[in-house]
């Protein structure tokens, strides 16, 4: 399992040789795993926990499990938030200058896609790297992974009373089920709907120049080069003389037109 993690971070160059990286823990098995793995590959690893405080004594607890197990720097967020984005944005604000790592598994990214294709209709899921330089080390495991590795190492970690609250609990405890039951690999198989769409996406946005540059030409020159041709050969042309003279003179029409205009 550490191998696939390793291998993870290298193929993605999310964590510089034995760099130093700060882990965003909660206290729960992924985030757990996140710490100790990082440390068994040598890495500089320093955690920091964000304190919500949206579940009282049970937020409490969690604080002080994170700073006594991980040694874990505890913030509380100032601005009370509600919905999940607006708690990740949260957490992601503090220690922008500092390379973050979180806890995401396999099992998050089936969730997202779930989500996002029911709410949303789309099909985009969680990105190794986000755009303000937090990274996901763990994006090569399950979350079964993860908990066996606790199990094997004898660490404890913190359940969130609330998740089978939230839409993602209810994908995780009664949809995600449901789908098994359909197919065994149903997880598998969602996954492939992301990998198809990176597929696609990679050839996008030649297309999409291509396509725009095509626009663009257009709509400078209303007409292509085709169309003004056709255009050109519509215009009145000089008449052949010979026509002419064989129009004026019906002596030197064609018999069969001679005898046409005879009649």
């Amino acid at each position: 399992m550490i191998d696939r993690v390793d291998a993870h971070i290298r193929r993605h160059a999310l964590i510089e040789p034995r760099g130093e990286v700060l882990c965003l823990v909660s206290g729960g098995a992924d985030s757990t795993c996140l710490f100790h793995v990082l440390r068994e590959l040598g890495y500089r690893v320093s955690a920091l926990h964000v304190d919500h405080g949206l579940r009282g004594r049970e937020s409490d607890d969690d604080a002080a499990w994170c700073a006594e197990r991980f040694g874990a720097e505890v913030v509380r967020a100032e601005i009370p938030r509600t919905t999940e984005a607006e708690l990740r944005d949260v957490r992601y604000s503090f220690r922008p200058e500092l390379l973050r790592a979180t806890g995401h598994t396999l099992s998050d990214q089936v969730e997202t896609i779930l989500f996002r294709l029911v709410s949303s209709g789309s099909t985009k899921g969680i990105k190794v790297r986000r755009e303000d330089g937090v990274v996901r080390p763990l994006l090569c495991l399950w979350r079964e992974d993860t908990e066996a590795y606790c199990r094997e190492r004898g660490l404890e970690w913190r359940v969130d009373s609330t998740n089978a609250a939230t839409a993602r609990g209810l994908i995780r405890e009664q949809v995600l089920p449901l789908l098994e039951r359909i197919h065994p690999a149903a997880r598998e198989n969602v996954l492939r709907a992301l990998e198809s769409r990176q597929t696609l996406s990679r050839g996008a946005p030649r297309q999409h120049r291509l396509g725009l540059v095509a626009y663009r030409i257009r709509a400078a020159r209303p007409y292509s080069t085709g169309m003004a041709r056709r255009r050109s050969s519509c215009r009145p042309q000089e008449e052949d003389p010979r026509r002419v003279r064989r129009r004026k003179d019906p002596a030197l029409r064609p018999r069969r037109l001679a005898a046409r205009g005879a009649r």
